[in-house]
């Protein structure tokens, strides 16, 4: 788990992060959405330590993040994996290679030991037989998941994910949503995920905060998302007419269930 305490930070004059607190629970998908320039990079730049907060607090697991030295931080770390935006693979490196390069950093492993657990991370993300290839002679949908099997590889608590769908088919960014999904639920893994897809907020959003300007404006779950009274949300949300139709559908639909539930009601007295 890890909790933020009114965190704070500002760059020069500019306040980027305006007093935010939310709970990230373990097991469950949270998204942090919004607008470019809303905050929820820097935000989550915060909460790895690539940035440094003026104020507020951040803990993992009770333990407080801002007042870790250096040595705990890097304990801290190991538990810690990162999907970037551009999944950032080693061009000069196999795909093996960039999957071994948190092992080769953090274990004293043996080569065996590390080739195995590449094999294991490469086999769950449906990659069995690209250890031998290179970042450029693999699709963009397949960079995204060599990514994510190099971040989960150390099997940690904590997996940060920045916009794992950016530059991806809709199909594609699906299969990258399931497989986050999956990776959370099978090993209770906090997940935190910083996007503006919207198919990704209603496919996976157990838990999701809306950034507006640097501060928290809503946060709830893709069951609730749709029916928020906040306007900024629901300009945010439905910014398309397409999407603005499908929740009048959907708003319909909800309101015909009802009725039919209290006619058969009414049958039954």
């Amino acid at each position: 788990m890890i909790e933020i305490k009114n965190i704070r930070k500002s760059f020069g004059d500019v306040v980027v992060i305006d007093s935010v607190s939310a709970m990230l629970e373990p097991g469950k998908a949270n998204l942090i959405i919004g607008t470019s320039g809303s905050g929820k990079t820097v935000l989550m730049k915060c909460l790895v330590g690539l940035f440094e907060p003026d104020s507020g607090e951040i803990y993992y697991d009770g333990k407080d993040f801002t007042m870790m030295d250096e040595e705990e931080r890097k304990e801290l770390r190991q538990q810690i994996g990162m999907l970037f935006q551009g999944s950032a693979l080693f061009d000069s490196m196999t795909v093996e290679q960039n999957v071994m390069f948190p092992l080769d950093m953090f274990t004293q492993w043996t080569f065996t030991q590390k080739l195995k657990r590449v094999n294991e991370v490469l086999d769950r993300v449906n990659l069995q037989d690209a250890n031998h290839k290179f970042p450029a002679e693999i699709s963009g949908g397949m960079k995204k998941r060599v990514g994510i099997a190099r971040a989960i590889v150390l099997n940690p608590k904590y997996l940060f994910c920045d916009e794992p769908n950016s530059g991806l088919d809709p199909q594609t960014a699906l299969v990258i949503d399931k497989l986050i999904y999956q990776i959370t639920k099978e090993f209770n893994t906090t997940t935190v995920v910083n996007t503006h897809d919207m198919n990704s907020v209603m496919e996976i959003g157990d838990h999701i905060i809306y950034m507006y300007q640097g501060k928290k404006e809503w946060e709830g779950n893709n069951k609730e998302i749709i029916f928020s009274k906040s306007k900024l949300l629901n300009d945010f949300i439905f910014a398309s007419e397409f999407l603005q139709d499908a929740k009048d559908m959907r708003m319909l639909e909800l309101k015909g269930k009802i009725s039919n539930e209290r006619n058969m009601d009414d049958l039954l007295k």
